[in-house]
């Protein structure tokens, strides 16, 4: 039992209500923005605590204003669990193995390519980019945190939809049907397939992971629609046509307005989502202005994902996402 698990407050206590933190949401269904914290000092385990709290009751949590190194972004994430290399496929920064840059040309450049969805899937009508990170393993990783270094004045904005919400929002016959389903995910290609071979010496891939349609949330125990569009593949045992139809219908339920919140970014802005219950897309609007915008990531740990029906995700090519020796 970690020092979170520790002082995680008990099922009884008022949901939405925090000790150590301001906590103010965004909208009903997604999304809180957090303040009156300064990130240059180490949180609590108290304060860990109760941002862990906010992450399963708003899914997605805002800081604003975090005037923050690399260093203490790390030491943010590490209050969290371990942490995760910066990307299965591409490496980090030079000094900062944990940390992924990413600029809107590379957002830019990887689109025009049309590697952003594994071959053979057509993207859904309105994809934008809509995904979760990294779940072409079978442990992906539990949270990710998002750091604004370069921020233009307007445009860039991410959008965050509560996979939590959608499952609940579909049919019982439609529950019924995908509880059981398993669904294969699969890498594409962030550079255009140039890869060479790792600093670390780490896999490039191909990486193929096996997971349920259904999650099992690991640390709450809801059901959620666990629906990545950018690296799904098939459902197995439909056929092809069955497959496509079942996934577009999933898409357009898991992006409803009303699950999603939409985050507009200021330079210093830090945002921390549950990879285990959001799918998000960002920036969305990339190929509308020409401002220079660069974040940062970092990923802590997760675990294997665990379906509806018991299912237990697997590898079928590359490694797991482990953390850094």
């Amino acid at each position: 039992m970690n020092a979170i698990t520790a002082l995680r407050p008990d099922t009884d206590r008022k949901r939405f209500a925090y000790g150590h933190i301001t906590v103010d949401p965004v909208t009903p269904t997604i999304g809180a923005e957090i303040s009156g914290i300064d990130l240059r000092q180490p949180i609590t385990p108290e304060i860990a605590a109760d941002i862990q709290k906010a992450l399963h009751d708003w899914r997605v949590v805002f800081f604003r204003d975090q005037d923050i190194s690399n260093d203490q972004l790390k030491a943010f994430g590490r209050a969290f669990g371990p942490l995760t290399p910066a990307h299965p496929i591409s490496e980090g920064l030079e000094d900062h193995p944990e940390i992924w840059e990413r600029t809107v040309d590379e957002y830019r450049t990887r689109r025009e390519r049309n590697t952003s969805l594994p071959p053979g899937r057509e993207p859904p009508r309105d994809y934008k980019g809509w995904h979760i990170d990294i779940t072409f393993v079978a442990n992906p990783n539990r949270y990710s945190i998002l750091h604004g270094v370069e921020i233009p004045p307007y445009g860039g904005d991410t959008l965050f939809t509560n996979l939590i919400a959608a499952y609940e929002g579909l049919s019982a016959p439609i529950r019924t049907l995908i509880d059981g389903l398993q669904a294969v995910h699969r890498t594409t290609d962030y550079d255009g397939g140039n890869r060479g071979p790792r600093k670390d010496g780490r896999s490039t891939g191909p990486f193929v992971a096996l997971h349920p349609l259904v999650r099992i949330h690991p640390e709450t125990g809801e059901k959620l629609l666990f629906l990545n569009p950018g690296t799904i593949s098939h459902i197995v045992g439909l056929k092809e046509p069955e497959s496509k139809a079942l996934l577009d219908l999933l898409f357009y339920e898991a992006t409803r307005p009303e699950y999603q919140v939409r985050f507009h970014w200021r330079p210093k802005s830090l945002v921390v989502w549950d990879n285990q219950a959001v799918a998000h897309a960002g920036p969305i609007d990339y190929a509308q202005f020409d401002l220079p915008r660069a974040v940062r990531r970092i990923t802590v740990a997760g675990e294997l994902t665990r379906g509806a029906e018991g299912f237990v995700s697997r590898q079928l090519e590359g490694e797991l996402f482990n953390v850094l020796g």
